[in-house]
C-alpha cells in the first residue's frame, strides 16, 4: 500500500516516545484484564461454573447412558476444571472488548483509510471466531462423540474424565476459532499486496491439501472431526477470495490517488 505524500501526511508530527507506547500497551492490557475479570464475575453468578460445565458436556452426555456421569480422576480436578471453564468462558465473552483494546492501541498509528478497513475486519474476525466455536459445540462434538461411542463395546462403560474432556474440547474451540479466520488472512494478504487474487486461485488445489493436513494434526483421530474442519476451511478460503476482489478495488484506487498526488 502506497504511503500518502509527506506534505499531506495526516500522521506527521504525531510520533510518540517508545516509553509512552509501552505505557499505552500496559494500560490496554490492564483494561483487557479488568474486562476479563468482570466477565468472570458475571459468569460465576450466572450460569455459574456448574452451569457452564453442564452446557459444554451436553454433546457427550447425549451419547452416554442416562444415569452416567463424567468422572473427576484428579484430586484437584473438581476445583481446577470449573475454574478453567469459567476463565475460558469469560475470555470468549470478553473477546470483543479485547479486540477493541487492540484497536485502540494501534488506531493512532493508522491512516483514515486504514481505520475504515480495520474496524470491519475486527468485527468480522470476532464473529467468525464465535461461529467456529458454535460450530464445534452444536455440530462437531455431537457427530464426533456419536461416531466414537458407536465403537464402544457393550461390556465397557464409557465414563470419560472431566479434565481430559475439557482439555480436548477447548483445543477444538481454539482450532476451529483460528481456522475460521482464513477469510481474514486471505483478505489481508491481498490488501497488503503480498499476493494477488489470481495467485490465490492458482493456490486453491494446494490449500485443499494443506487444510486436510492441518485437520488431521489438530483434530482427534476420527473422520468426522477432520472433515468438519477441513471442508469449512476450504469453503472459507473461497469466501476469502471473493472478499479479496471487493477489497482489491479500494487498494488500487488508493494507489492511483497516491500516485497522482506525488506527480
Amino acid at each position: 500500500m502506497s504511503a500518502p505524500d509527506p506534505k499531506t501526511d495526516e500522521l506527521a508530527g504525531t510520533e510518540q516516545p517508545f516509553v509512552q507506547h509501552l505505557m499505552e500497551l500496559r494500560d490496554r492490557l490492564l483494561y483487557g484484564i479488568a474486562g476479563l475479570g468482570v466477565c468472570m464475575a458475571l459468569l460465576a453468578i450466572w450460569p455459574g461454573p456448574s452451569g457452564l460445565i453442564d452446557f459444554i458436556a451436553q454433546p457427550i452426555r447425549a451419547h452416554m447412558p442416562e444415569d452416567a456421569k463424567l468422572i473427576a480422576v484428579g484430586v484437584f480436578s473438581p476445583f481446577f476444571v470449573p475454574l478453567k471453564v469459567l476463565a475460558m468462558g469469560a475470555l470468549l465473552l470478553s473477546l470483543p472488548w479485547w479486540m477493541y483494546q487492540v484497536w485502540a492501541f494501534v488506531a493512532p498509528g493508522l491512516y483514515s483509510h486504514e481505520k475504515r478497513f480495520a474496524v470491519p475486519l475486527i468485527v468480522v474476525g470476532s464473529l467468525l471466531a464465535y461461529v467456529g466455536i458454535g460450530f464445534v459445540q452444536f455440530f462437531v462434538l455431537d457427530k464426533m462423540f456419536g461416531f466414537i461411542q458407536g465403537f464402544t463395546p457393550a461390556s465397557v462403560a464409557a465414563t470419560p474424565d472431566i479434565a481430559s474432556y475439557v482439555e480436548a474440547i477447548l483445543s477444538l474451540y481454539l482450532a476451529f476459532g483460528l481456522a475460521f479466520q482464513v477469510p481474514i488472512v486471505v483478505v489481508l494478504l491481498v490488501r497488503l499486496n503480498m499476493v494477488t487474487v489470481q495467485k490465490l486461485k492458482d493456490f486453491r488445489g494446494y490449500f485443499i491439501v494443506v487444510a486436510f493436513i492441518i485437520a488431521a494434526i489438530v483434530t482427534p483421530p476420527d473422520v468426522i472431526s477432520q472433515l468438519a474442519l477441513a471442508i469449512p476451511m476450504c469453503l472459507l478460503y473461497e469466501l476469502g477470495i471473493w472478499g479479496s476482489r471487493w477489497f482489491a478495488k479500494p487498494v488500487k484506487a488508493e494507489a492511483d490517488a497516491a500516485g497522482n498526488e506525488a506527480s
